[in-house]
């Protein structure tokens, strides 16, 4: 069965696509399922290459329930965040999900994770598919 990663993205998208390109280029065996919580930061995941894509909450809720890792900003995992596009509903089903949960910190929403180093977002993208390449490594052996 092929392994699916979920990349959620809100705002305009630059860090859901900075995965998906990550990801895809590191991980070839696996589908990408990207989900915004707008439709500007759906196109550019697909831009970015996802296999598949959606907008909105309910998309949220369903592809969490079947991915194999989730990845996007920690906002993704805390309701009313990234400017209010991230719901409890989204919240609740990524936090629910039985997927191995791979969060990039940002401070643009009052979110801020102690002990992180400030880099860039692609840097952080990379660290997310160094990290998620370990959890699969893992699962594996």
């Amino acid at each position: 069965m092929k392994k699916t990663i979920l990349i959620i993205d809100g705002q305009g998208g630059r860090l859901g696509a900075l995965l998906t390109e990550r990801v895809k280029a590191a991980l070839p065996g696996f589908s990408v399922t990207a989900v915004g919580t707008n439709s500007i930061a759906t196109a550019a995941m697909l831009r970015a290459g996802a296999d598949h894509g959606a907008t909105g909450e309910y998309p949220v809720i369903c592809a969490a329930q079947h991915a194999s890792y989730i990845a996007g900003p920690v906002g993704i995992a805390i309701p009313a965040s990234l400017t209010g596009e991230v719901t409890p509903a989204m919240a609740e089903a990524v936090g629910r999900s039985r997927a191995e949960k791979v969060l990039i910190p940002g401070d643009k929403c009052a979110i801020h994770v102690a002990g992180t180093a400030r880099m860039t977002l692609g840097e952080y993208a990379d660290l997310a598919v160094e990290k998620i390449l370990e959890l699969d490594a893992n699962e594996n052996s």
